[in-house]
């Protein structure tokens, strides 16, 4: 088991203008990790088998997550600082079915192992979602974590990000100018693939990202989810 500690150097983002706030600064993973919690199918989220008819690739956007979490113990690694500040972070990839629901919790699974949470905190900064992403979505479509952990990676790192900081400093930001700046900085990826999704008070949370079942990016159904694309949509400044 590693134990060292692995470093993303500050120069790797200088050499990626175009996928700036992608990833934290510095990513040190520390030598004692927490242990996640199981997380099981309960009544209110059942287990659900049924074919897979697309997928969705989620995003989060971790300065607007992170805010009044910093004294958190399971968002301490993400949010408390001593990794400088994530910007677009992986959430997850999720199967879903050709409607409106998808299949969840598909087997059962013991903990992800722990390097395989290593090799993934610097993308997806939570021990307890990844257990929460593989238990729920990734038993049904991977055999095992490290397959579904290295899909879901694959298609993440691929993708770049639009000047984020631009398009904080702007207060007539709609979700469609968003869905706009992000198919602009990734070729093959349209605006139409891109679903804008905000918390409570109108910040933008998530972009999710429509694939069909070959993981090939898609236009995205009505029932993809995501507010209108002429919503307007603050965007916390990544720092």
């Amino acid at each position: 088991m590693r134990r060292m500690a692995l470093i993303l150097p500050a120069v790797l983002a200088a050499l990626l203008p175009a996928a700036a706030h992608a990833q934290a600064s510095a990513c040190t993973i520390p030598a004692s990790l927490p242990r996640p919690r199981p997380e099981p199918p309960t009544a209110a989220n059942p287990r659900r088998i049924m074919p897979i008819g697309r997928y969705t690739l989620a995003i989060s956007w971790s300065p607007g997550y992170c805010p009044g979490k910093a004294g958190s113990a399971e968002d301490a690694f993400q949010c408390g600082g001593a990794n400088g500040r994530f910007g677009f972070t992986l959430h997850g990839l999720w199967p879903d079915a050709a409607g409106e629901s998808w299949p969840q919790y598909c087997r059962a699974t013991p903990l992800v192992p722990e390097r395989v949470v290593r090799e993934m905190l610097c993308t997806t900064p939570s021990v307890q979602l990844i257990q929460h992403e593989w238990a729920k979505h990734g038993t049904c479509m991977s055999p095992t974590p490290r397959a579904y952990f290295a899909q879901s990676s694959r298609l993440y790192r691929a993708l770049r990000f639009p000047d984020m900081h631009a398009l904080a400093a702007r207060d007539d930001v709609t979700a469609g100018d968003i869905a706009a700046a992000f198919a602009a900085s990734n070729r093959g990826i349209r605006e139409d693939m891109v679903r804008v999704t905000t918390g409570r008070d109108g910040r933008l949370a998530e972009l999710w990202l429509c694939l069909d079942t070959r993981l090939r990016y898609t236009g995205c159904p009505a029932v993809a989810g995501g507010v209108a694309r002429t919503t307007r949509v603050r965007i916390t400044d990544p720092g």
